[in-house]
């Protein structure tokens, strides 16, 4: 047991460094660049019962200490994901994987987990309610406590691998939404996914995203993100793992403090892809420098 290591739904972790699902693709892409074999995990892209081709461009716009991303889902379509980038990622990464997956119907969410739940590799099933940028499913489940509940029913009845929810900002209490999904059996929860938001271009006059809004990521979002993640580790007893705009070794310190028992890093990936890397690599001397001996010992202090 390292000093780094964690344990996630019963799972062990070396360290508890995540990249987010939609800015690591399916993590062969990024094992070009270095040993993606330092990751705790990652959550591959967000895969879908069908293929999607995902909204129409522009899909990101800039923003003060952030960025905006309407892409919609874009994936292969599970079938594809088992066939063609499992066995890649096979290849060039030897730990357990986090599936991120979305639909748009119970049924759709039941029949994608229960094609990923034969997959060995993969360890975790991230099943997100969450998305903004898609019509008719992803967000609208993930803003009403039963509706969310409803989704966990319907994947656990479907898998035997640990079940985290990833939770929407875009509520008034998403407390109510944690528990719910708690309550109908998830293993654990993630949050925050992006915030709904929108620029416009001032020489059209017109919204930049040719999807009008978008997701709202990157270090702007952080203290939206810890106060949620805080709210919601001491209203639950399921594991929590916190992600929004951390980008830092500081931050995921920050996020195990507020609750979280693991911490995914999204945006900065797009802007460094190094930047889990870098975060992993810069933990020890991070922690001396605050006195922490070991991570569990943070969470454990933070969840009681």
């Amino acid at each position: 047991m390292g000093r780094l290591s964690v344990a996630l739904c019963g799972i062990e972790l070396d360290n508890p460094v995540i990249p987010a699902s939609g800015t690591f693709g399916y993590g062969w892409e990024f094992a070009e660049l270095y040993d993606i074999n330092i990751l705790g995990s990652f959550s591959f892209k967000g895969t879908t019962r069908e293929p999607r081709f995902g909204n129409p461009t522009p899909r990101i716009a800039d923003c003060t200490a952030g960025m905006l991303n309407a892409v919609g889902l874009q994936n292969p379509g599970v079938d594809r994901v088992i066939d063609t980038e499992l066995p890649k990622l096979a290849k060039c990464f030897q730990k357990p994987v986090m599936a991120n997956v979305s639909g748009f119907s119970l049924e759709d969410y039941a029949y994608t987990c229960a094609r990923l739940d034969k997959e060995p590799q993969v360890g975790w099933l991230e099943v997100n309610v969450s998305c903004p940028n898609v019509h008719g499913g992803g967000m609208s489940f993930g803003t009403d406590p039963a509706a969310a509940a409803g989704v966990v029913r319907a994947v656990k009845a479907v898998t035997t691998k640990p079940v985290i929810i990833k939770l929407t900002p875009n509520v008034t209490d998403i407390v109510a939404v944690a528990k719910a999904c708690e309550q109908a059996g998830a293993d654990g929860v993630s949050l925050i996914n992006t915030l709904l938001g929108m620029r416009i271009d001032l020489k059209t006059r017109k919204p930049i995203l040719a999807n009008t809004m978008g997701g709202f990521s990157g270090p702007a979002v952080f203290p939206v993100a810890l106060r949620m993640v805080w709210q919601v580790s001491h209203a639950v007893e399921i594991p929590v793992v916190g992600m929004g705009g951390v980008s830092s070794a500081e931050d995921v310190l920050e996020m195990l403090m507020a609750g979280a028992t693991a911490v995914e890093v999204g945006a900065a990936n797009l802007v460094d892809p190094f930047a889990c890397r870098n975060i992993i690599q810069s933990l020890p001397e991070t922690m001396d420098r605050y006195g922490i001996e070991r991570i569990r010992d943070i969470i454990s202090e933070n969840r009681r």
